[in-house]
């Protein structure tokens, strides 16, 4: 199936460090799966960085993190050749859309959002001082879906919220300029989230909890060594508990050796193998799971200028698209027409005043 048959569907990533284990099950794995059906576009989101960290050295720091982004993707299966990879910040389709979407929503909309207030505590940042620009993130990540006039976007139940705020946008377009934009459908998909080694909450990069796809070998055990268990649990001849432990929930999620997970989990709650045993054992597992993403990358770091090229190439396909739809769009609105009429009688003007009396 070519890709002009196929329906157009949009993912990205803030490129905010590199990836980890708790990425690939959310949402690496299924990337991967939908570049066969579907027109795929993965946006490297450096604008919607800003909103939580627009510092400077943060700025300089987004162009090591998109690279070691894209590294991870062609680790993790990802093809450029199915998957077409570009830079937000490049596509100036993005800030106008932004800015007439900016006239189609109400403040009051925005800020009923929950995602916005889990955002600002996760960057420290007081209900007071939430930047203009976080509050208009939707908006923007509107504007980022739209412009391609895409059929789907794969997203988790707690992001349907700003979908449907993408919905809301394109029908109020359509209502005010004449049909445009397809509402855009939800592709639900399963997001599960992986809880850190710390057992605190999901596994993030902030909360320095996480194993990085690009982790090596020594790194992966040192890790799980220090990973959290069943506290009760002072010595190897104690009952231990499975249910909720890190350990085992990891195991379940990477161990490619079921009978043997199953063996560890009866053997840890009859009290007769240690914890030090089940992490050697995850461990082994882990590094099982991530030793073909690190063969993959290494071959794609080798070839110079590949990442770049990935990227240049897939920000100018995505900018032809959307200027396309940039310049419809204004048109609907009336603004190109304007702007064409003034730039003809300003021409034919200045070509008057050169022809000799």
């Amino acid at each position: 199936m070519s890709n002009s048959e196929k329906k157009r569907l949009l993912t990205g990533d803030r490129p905010t460090g590199k990836l980890h284990l708790g990425h690939y099950v959310g949402s690496l794995k299924y990337r991967v799966a939908l570049q066969d059906t579907y027109e795929c576009f993965l946006i490297i989101a450096d604008l919607h960085t800003l909103t939580t960290k627009p510092d400077k050295e943060s700025i300089l720091q987004i162009r090591e993190n998109t690279r070691e982004n894209v590294l991870d993707y062609l680790a993790t299966g990802i093809d450029p050749k199915k998957t077409t990879i570009y830079l937000q910040s490049e596509i100036p389709a993005a800030y106008e859309m932004n800015l007439f979407f900016e006239m189609l929503v109400s403040l009051n909309r925005l800020s009923g959002l929950p995602s916005l207030k889990e955002m600002a505590r996760n960057a420290h940042i007081s209900d007071d001082m939430i930047p203009f620009g976080l509050i208009g993130y939707p908006v923007l990540q509107s504007a980022d879906i739209l412009m391609f006039k895409p059929h789907l976007v794969p997203v988790g139940k707690d992001n349907e919220a700003h979908i449907e705020l993408t919905r809301d946008i394109a029908r109020r377009f359509n209502l005010y300029y004449g049909d445009f934009f397809p509402l855009p459908e939800i592709l639900p998909i399963q997001t599960p989230t992986l809880v850190g080694t710390d057992n605190k909450g999901k596994m993030s990069k902030s909360a320095g909890n996480c194993i990085f796809l690009s982790d090596d070998a020594k790194t992966v055990e040192k890790k799980v060594a220090g990973m959290y268990t069943d506290p009760n649990r002072i010595h190897a001849h104690i009952p231990g508990t499975v249910e909720g432990n890190p350990t085992f929930i990891y195991h379940d999620v990477f161990n490619d050796q079921k009978d043997e997970v199953a063996d560890l989990k009866t053997r840890y709650q009859e009290g007769t193998i240690g914890d030090v045993d089940v992490k050697k054992s995850l461990a082994a597992a882990l590094n099982r799971f991530l030793n073909p993403f690190r063969e993959r990358r290494a071959l794609f770091e080798k070839e110079k200028g590949l990442v770049e090229e990935i990227v240049y190439e897939g920000t100018l396909k995505v900018k032809e698209i959307t200027d396309k739809n940039l310049k419809e769009m204004k048109s609907l609105m009336g603004l190109r027409g304007h702007w064409e009429k003034i730039s003809r009688v300003a021409r034919e003007r200045k070509k008057d005043a050169e022809i000799p009396t």
